[in-house]
């Protein structure tokens, strides 16, 4: 029985790869390990959390000691490392936190696996999940790969860029089997209303301001997050050692646009007026560092490993809503307290 550490396991794209595992592998024993900070919910995985091949486990991989213990107990045979710090705008008000969880918390892992695997390498692997957001901003034409250059931003994408690097030195210098995997925006159930569609979704049920950036051109990729759990099933178990592979939807839109269609989705689900969501739209100071455009060219994972895309954004949208419309009593319990307080603050 393989032992698989998952770390992150009950935030948005975390719990949807920790059910995926422990649904589909029944002969690996999944640990998950969670801080539970405000996005991480033991609700995301209620579902699976008595199977027999999962354990959940509270705690903080900038917990250098406590990251040691938690690896020679369980003897892990692999890493999929999806821990992290990952909202730009709490970036720029609080850096230095995510230099800690995003390059020590990483660092941490690190260390702990290269010291029980001790250079016996057969069929270990540390899988570290990173963002498109580490190659900066493009232009009106072209897609990052795999081989564009490092340019961060904002001291979000500063620190995964750096978190990158060393798992990449690791690699090197140690040997140590490593993949790397850079998304584009993820969407989809369960995602924490910080980010734009959760956040536009509650808005509109709640009848308040729908946000939206300097002029709202800011173009994004989409990446359906039940997509992305299956490519990252797919790298981990078939991606080639030393390799980073790029994650993308072929979903490139305009802020704007975006708003616009799901405002008019959303007008459909409520049986509103068709408008009605859309008057709610406010333009807001932009922020700084912010990047022109993401977009990612998926060719490699798609011509190595056989991925791509199994929905049209629109027909992830349609699923992502649903989800919310059927569980609101979820949406309810986190985005009361200490949430409450932050989106006051960064959006007032």
């Amino acid at each position: 029985m393989k032992k698989i550490l998952i770390t992150g396991g009950a935030g948005f794209i975390g719990s949807h790869v920790v059910r995926r595992m422990v649904q589909k592998y029944p002969n690996y024993q999944i640990v998950n390990l969670d801080a539970l900070t405000y996005a991480g919910n033991l609700e995301n995985i209620a579902d699976i959390e008595h199977e027999p091949n999962y354990t959940f486990v509270k705690g903080d991989i900038v917990d250098a000691d406590f990251i040691s213990a938690l690896f020679r107990t369980h003897q892990f045979d692999g890493v999929i490392h999806l821990a992290a710090e990952s909202h730009v705008d709490r970036s720029i008000t609080d850096p230095l936190a995510f230099v800690k969880t995003n390059v020590i918390g990483t660092m941490n892992l690190l260390n702990a696996a290269k010291e029980i695997w001790k250079g016996n390498f057969e069929g270990k692997r540390f899988y570290h999940i990173s963002t498109d957001e580490v190659y900066g901003t493009l232009g009106a034409t072209g897609l990052f790969t795999e081989t564009t250059p490092y340019d961060p931003n904002s001291p979000y994408s500063a620190s995964k860029a750096s978190s990158d690097h060393f798992v990449r030195a690791y690699g090197e210098t140690y040997g140590l089997p490593y993949v790397i995997t850079n998304c584009s925006n993820n969407y989809g159930p369960n995602h924490f209303p910080e980010k734009l569609i959760p956040l536009l979704i509650n808005n509109i049920l709640q009848n308040k301001p729908l946000p939206v950036y300097g002029d709202g051109k800011y173009t994004r990729d989409w990446l359906f997050v039940k997509d992305h759990a299956v490519a990252i099933d797919l790298v981990f178990h078939e991606g080639k050692n030393h390799e980073t592979y790029n994650i993308g939807g072929f979903n490139e839109w305009q802020n704007i646009d975006l708003v616009r269609l799901l405002c008019r989705k959303m007008d459909s689900k409520l049986n509103q007026t068709e408008g009605t969501a859309e008057q709610l739209i406010t333009f807001v100071k932009d922020r700084p560092g912010h990047d022109l455009r993401y977009a990612i060219d998926a060719t490699k994972i798609n011509r190595e490993l056989g991925w791509k895309p199994s929905v049209t954004f629109e027909e992830g949208l349609e699923q992502t809503i649903d989800w919310y419309l059927q569980n609101k009593t979820w949406l309810e319990n986190v985005t009361s307290g200490s949430y409450q307080k932050y989106y006051e603050k960064q959006y007032q």
